[in-house]
């Protein structure tokens, strides 16, 4: 599993006998998690209403910090397109996988100054994450513009002959250009009426040069003729041609304007290739920042939740655990029955819950320990 449950409880003897303990009741014979210790450094109390106030915000900025890793991961996911199997090895911390960061997690304190009070740390984590989002939205913005411009031009050239862009297609070779009576048109031919143009298309109108029809290109469903006319005939010609199903595009064949579009094809192109190497760096480079700024958020509400929850002086023991999947809802249990006597009246609605089938308890997961939930699938699809 990718989910991580960032508990706390109070030191007993000692901060090593709470870890032995939690331990010895998950793993030694059950098996029921992987366990970590997850180390906080001693930071700054402050006062009683600072932490309570303090404890509100961390919340609000857990979700946001959270949801800025979740779009900054998913826009990866989005850039690298064909290789978005990739993207899990571009997802790094501090090079090193997301798990790996988590369970040796370190406090960073360059980026995060201890001797700071908590609220100035929440705020520094604050403005870093909210600059990241916003450089994210003007990089997202340009370059989609771009990719977006590029696939317009591409969605032209593809699909059926009844719509795509006919430049790649023909040649000034295939048109009578430049003459005061001829035109050349271009004719959309389902492949199983071939037959019938051939037969029909000299005598659709009056004033159709004889033997003038070329096949051009065929894709799946139709071919593209050539035929070439007197100007006056073309509004009879168009006509007579829908009435027998041939379908006449209105292509009027200029050198300038197709080669001005593939200058345009080429131009996006080469630009979306410039900016892509940078902006894969850039956002690796910011996927990590944000998520160690998310982890210390953890580091910080666990903390402060720890503090209003058992009392000064600080003694509480930090673990991370990792639980098996089949047994999530024995380590439920096996945690409530260690530490029931913190809080009985938590411990009593997790029985009432465990009790009463359809009570569900997720929107306010509430128990007798600090308990924080830290889940590192951050992508809307398996990869």
């Amino acid at each position: 599993m990718t989910e991580f449950w960032l508990i706390s409880a109070p030191g007993e003897k000692t901060c090593q006998q709470t870890w032995d303990t939690m331990t010895a009741a998950t793993t030694r014979t059950n098996n029921l998690s992987n366990n970590h210790k997850f180390n906080i450094p001693d930071l700054k109390v402050g006062t009683l209403d600072v932490l309570v106030g303090l404890s509100d915000e961390l919340s609000k900025l857990d979700s946001f910090v959270e949801s800025v890793v979740k779009k900054v991961a998913q826009y990866m996911a989005d850039v690298l397109e064909d290789t978005r199997d990739k993207v899990q090895e571009n997802l790094l911390a501090n090079g090193v996988d997301l798990v790996t960061y988590i369970t040796r997690f370190q406090w960073d304190m360059a980026k995060y100054p201890i001797k700071q009070s908590l609220k100035n740390i929440s705020e520094i984590i604050s403005k870093q994450v909210s600059q990241i989002d916003n450089d994210l939205k003007a990089r997202a913005s340009s370059y989609n513009n771009l990719k977006g411009n590029l696939q317009n031009l591409e969605r032209k050239n593809a699909g059926s002959l009844l719509t795509r862009s006919l430049a790649d297609i023909v040649k000034k070779d295939d048109f009578v250009l430049d003459s005061e009576y001829l035109i050349t048109m271009l004719v959309v031919v389902p492949k199983t009426a071939y037959a019938d143009w051939q037969k029909t298309y000299e005598t659709l109108s009056e004033m159709v040069v004889p033997r003038s029809s070329n096949l051009l290109f065929e894709d799946n469903d139709s071919g593209l003729f050539s035929v070439t006319l007197f100007l006056k005939a073309i509004d009879d010609f168009k006509l007579k041609a829908r009435e027998n199903k041939f379908i006449v595009r209105d292509f009027q064949y200029n050198e300038e304007e197709m080669k001005a579009d593939k200058e345009e094809m080429t131009r996006l192109s080469t630009d979306k290739k410039k900016q892509f190497g940078p902006l894969v760096r850039w956002l690796k480079v910011n996927f990590s920042e944000a998520f160690i700024a998310w982890i210390h958020i953890k580091a910080l509400r666990v903390f402060v939740e720890s503090v209003l929850r058992y009392g000064l002086p600080v003694n509480f023991q930090a673990m991370l655990l990792q639980p098996n999947k089949k047994t999530v809802k024995k380590l439920r249990e096996v945690l409530n029955d260690l530490y029931k006597h913190l809080d009985s009246s938590a411990a009593a609605i997790i029985d009432c819950a465990m009790d009463i089938p359809g009570l569900n308890l997720s929107q306010q997961e509430y128990y007798p320990y600090v308990y924080d939930k830290i889940n590192c699938n951050l992508l809307d699809f398996k990869v």
